[in-house]
C-alpha cells in the first residue's frame, strides 16, 4: 500500500471519528436542553416532581413553659418537623439548652420584635437605649406591627436581630433557620432586606418565599405585605433556599372543626415545599391568663399526634421535611 493512500484512509477515519464526537456531544447536549427545569423548590432540592412536601413548624417556642412542654413533646415523637425560639422571652435559654441536647431536632430562633399580650411581655435583647425605635412608653417591645414600622429605623432592626442570633450563639447554639415573629420583618421592605442579607452574612436559611411567581407575590401582596419591586428583584440573589408557600394553621370553633380545616388546607395547597406554622402550648392557667388563643394553641399540640391526622398525611402522600434536611439537600445539589 503507497504513503498516498495510507494518509487518505487516516485521514478519513480522523474525520468519521471527529463527527462522531461532534454528534455524541450534540446529543448530550440535547439531552441537557430537553431536561425539564425543576418546577419549584421541592424539585430543585431533589424531592419527587409533583410532590406536596410540607414543613409543620412550631412557632413562639421559649414564650412560657407550656409552649416548650408542647413542642419538646411533638418533635420527640416526631409529630412535627421544626419549631423556633423567642430569644427575649423568659423560657429562652431553656429550650436552647434543650436543643443542645437533642442535635438531632431542628430548632430555630422565631427573631421577634414585637412583645404583643397585655401583661406578659418582654424588651428587646439588646440595651433599650441601643434600640429606642423598637421600644414603647413600657420600656417593652412594640405591641403591633404597625407600630415597629412607624418607629424603628432599618439600622435598629438590623441590630437586634444580629443580637438575638448572637444571644444564641454565646449560649452555645448555633440556630438551624430564621424566621420572624407576627411577620414583622416582611412588614416593610427595607426590614425585608436587613434580615435577608442577615441571614447570606451567617448562612443561616431564613423564611424566605419564591417571589418569582407572579399569583404567590399577589396573593402576599392582598394579605397585606408590602412586597416593592426591589424586594423581587433582590430574592433572585438571596443565596439559601427557599419555599414555595408559606401558610399557618387555620382556627375553628372545636377541635373536630379544626383538624378539617387543616386537612382542607393541606388539600388545597398545590405541589411544592411549604412551610406551615401553628403555635403549640399545654394547658395551664398561666397559659389561659396570657392569651385568649389558648385553646387553639393546646389543639395544635395535640392534632398533629392524633392517629386520624397521622393517617391523612399517609393517605395523602405527604413529604415531610425540615430546615436540616432542606440545607442538607441545598449543599450537595
Amino acid at each position: 500500500m503507497n504513503s498516498k493512500l495510507i494518509l487518505t484512509i487516516l485521514f478519513a477515519s480522523a474525520l468519521l471519528w471527529s463527527c462522531g464526537q461532534k454528534q455524541s456531544a450534540e446529543s448530550k447536549q440535547l439531552v441537557v436542553e430537553d431536561k425539564p427545569e425543576p418546577a419549584n423548590w421541592a424539585e430543585r432540592l431533589g424531592y419527587p416532581a409533583g410532590k406536596k412536601v410540607i414543613m409543620l413548624h412550631a412557632d413562639d417556642i421559649g414564650m412560657s413553659e407550656e409552649a416548650n412542654i408542647a413542642a419538646k413533646k411533638s418533635l420527640l415523637a416526631g409529630h412535627i418537623q421544626s419549631a423556633a425560639a423567642m430569644p427575649p422571652c423568659p423560657q429562652f435559654e431553656d429550650i436552647i439548652a434543650w436543643a443542645i441536647e437533642h442535635p438531632e431536632i431542628d430548632m430555630g430562633l422565631h427573631l421577634t420584635l414585637t412583645s404583643e399580650w397585655k401583661t406578659y411581655r418582654w424588651p428587646s435583647v439588646l440595651p433599650v437605649t441601643d434600640v429606642p425605635g423598637l421600644i414603647d412608653s413600657e420600656g417593652m417591645l412594640w405591641r403591633s406591627v404597625p407600630e415597629v414600622v412607624q418607629n424603628a429605623t432599618p439600622e435598629e432592626v438590623a441590630k437586634e436581630v444580629r443580637a438575638q442570633i448572637e444571644k444564641s450563639i454565646a449560649l452555645g447554639y448555633r440556630p438551624d433557620h430564621i424566621d420572624t415573629h407576627m411577620g414583622t420583618l416582611y412588614g416593610h421592605p427595607d426590614f425585608a432586606l436587613a434580615y435577608l442579607k442577615i441571614a447570606m452574612e451567617y448562612g443561616i436559611p431564613a423564611n424566605a418565599i419564591d417571589l418569582s411567581d407572579s399569583l404567590v407575590v399577589a396573593r402576599f401582596k392582598q394579605a397585606g405585605y408590602p412586597i416593592t419591586d426591589e424586594l423581587i428583584s433582590f430574592m433572585d440573589t438571596y443565596s439559601l433556599p427557599k419555599v414555595d408557600n408559606f401558610t399557618s394553621a387555620p382556627k375553628a370553633e372545636t377541635y373536630e372543626e379544626k383538624k378539617e380545616a387543616f386537612k382542607e388546607l393541606i388539600r388545597s395547597l398545590g405541589p411544592g415545599l411549604t412551610e406551615i406554622i401553628f403555635h403549640p402550648a399545654v394547658e395551664s392557667e398561666q397559659l389561659k391568663s396570657i392569651t385568649n388563643s389558648w385553646q387553639q394553641r393546646v389543639w395544635e399540640a395535640q392534632m398533629f399526634g392524633d392517629a386520624d391526622m397521622i393517617q391523612f398525611f399517609k393517605d395523602e402522600g405527604i413529604i415531610f421535611t425540615n430546615w436540616k434536611e432542606i440545607m442538607r439537600r441545598f449543599e450537595n445539589k
